[in-house]
């Protein structure tokens, strides 16, 4: 068996595969015995069918898999031994045909695409200087969190008249497209939080309600997606989803979120009991948690412009056409159309280049992520997901156990690897290259974050 390469260009190739007939002779014959050991076939015996039968029902389709298994055996010892990068699978050549007689064969000859990735170098020292955006963990911001903690555990108090950050508890009934009630139609009791409606004028046309008011209005307005929508009239989501009549809305009672007052008892219940002494223990607490919290988005921040800058310096060419082709050809579940693929492909395009770069900064940088720290790391998230639900957290041996019982699950083994070589790449990034940290308003740093 022959495997010869040409290289169309630098990121494209052929391969050829060349099979002769003493190649694939043994493994075709012993797996027509071993389908005659185990055929049903009327009127033999099991393991009596003659093997000229065999051959003449089955065997194309028996030479086909074997001569299968050999491209793909002869595919990964070139790709292997002359160590080549490529982008996807080998796809069959556009254009060759395979003239093939599976029940008299003889020489066959294959032809595939191969996709390769650009040979590229990454150079990154402290001549190289990128922004590292910091968020200034000040009184306000603290006192947010604070008043935040004083709403999530006050009280619901009846008031006369709504105002921008009220609840309004209402009956919505269903209406015809002339706006009037239908017969046998549903009414649901539900309620709806000004302060989180998404469009100005239903936002506005709710301030000012008390209770006997009544209202026409599209309740598209003030939910979120169909989903929501079903919840809030009572109704299927799928009636939701084709719903475009509107609904009236008669309020029954307006409420008012009366924040809990600053002491300790709040104190107790955000953090348990003991854990936290005083209000200005809780506002240093409530500093470190932040300080804690923003410190990865930060990290995830400076990734994101680190590989935005790496992408456009580094201008990678990729071989388009036929990681197109490939796209549409792995998407075996639902059928993938060439216009769907055009129109991701940019995005698809950034999403590899930078895998790419990572890949190179992993290999140069020889980082490497033992099974040992992945247990460690998902000790860590089971021990914060007991403590999280008022569990207690299992003693080491069990954790351990339990540790690995989830990384028998390759999906999630794949994410958690993933969670740590992403952490590693990050921190040779900080150490590698000159950081200009900047230490911003939290509003400036969610604009920076959704910035793209």
């Amino acid at each position: 068996m022959d495997v010869l390469q040409n290289n169309i260009d630098d990121l494209n190739a052929v391969l050829t595969i060349k099979i002769a007939n003493e190649d694939y002779q043994k493994k075709y014959d012993d797996s027509i015995k071993n389908y005659r050991k185990n055929i049903n076939m009327p009127g033999f015996r099991q393991g009596q069918v003659p093997k000229a039968i065999v051959k003449k029902k089955y065997g194309a389709s028996i030479l086909a898999e074997e001569v299968d298994k050999l491209l793909n055996q002869a595919l990964q010892d070139h790709i292997k031994n002359n160590d080549l990068n490529i982008l996807g699978n080998p796809l069959p050549k556009e254009g060759a045909e395979n003239n093939i007689d599976w029940k008299n064969p003889s020489d066959m000859e294959f032809s595939f695409d191969i996709g390769l990735a650009p040979d590229f170098e990454v150079k990154l020292s402290a001549k190289n200087k990128f922004t590292f955006n910091t968020v200034k963990i000040d009184d306000e911001l603290i006192d947010k969190q604070v008043n935040d903690f004083a709403k999530r555990y006050g009280k619901l108090t009846p008031v006369d008249k709504s105002e921008a950050s009220d609840m309004i508890w209402a009956t919505f009934s269903e209406l015809d497209e002339n706006d009037a009630k239908v017969e046998g139609g549903f009414t649901h009791s539900s309620t709806v939080a000004i302060e989180f409606l998404e469009d100005a004028d239903a936002k506005k046309k709710m301030i000012g309600l008390k209770a006997g008011d009544s209202m026409i209005i599209d309740p598209r307005t003030i939910s979120r997606g169909d989903a929501d929508m079903a919840a809030m009239l009572g109704i299927a989501k799928d009636k939701a989803t084709e719903m475009t009549n509107n609904v009236e809305l008669v309020v029954t009672e307006v409420k008012r979120m009366e924040p809990a007052e600053i002491t300790q008892e709040l104190i107790d219940k955000v953090y348990g009991e003991g854990v936290v002494d005083g209000v200005d223990a809780m506002r240093e607490k409530i500093k470190g948690e932040l300080t804690q919290m923003f410190a990865v988005d930060s990290d995830r921040l400076f990734k994101r412009d680190f590989a935005d800058t790496l992408i456009e310096k580094l201008d990678l060419k990729l071989p388009e056409e036929f990681l197109k082709r490939w796209i549409i050809s792995s998407n075996k579940e639902k059928e993938v159309t060439m216009e769907q693929v055009e129109a991701e492909f940019d995005q698809y395009k950034q999403s590899l280049k930078w895998q790419l770069i990572e890949n190179k900064i992993i290999k140069q940088s020889e980082i490497k992520v033992e099974f040992d720290e992945v247990v460690e790391h998902t000790k860590g998230l089971l021990a914060s997901q007991y403590a999280q639900y008022g569990m207690m957290v299992p003693v080491d041996e069990e954790l351990t156990e339990n540790a690995k019982k989830v990384l028998e699950n390759r999906d999630e083994a794949t994410k958690l690897y993933d969670q740590l070589f992403d952490a590693k790449v990050i921190a040779y990034l900080k150490d590698t290259v000159k950081l200009d940290t900047k230490e911003i308003s939290y509003d400036d740093f969610v604009k920076e974050a959704q910035k793209n």
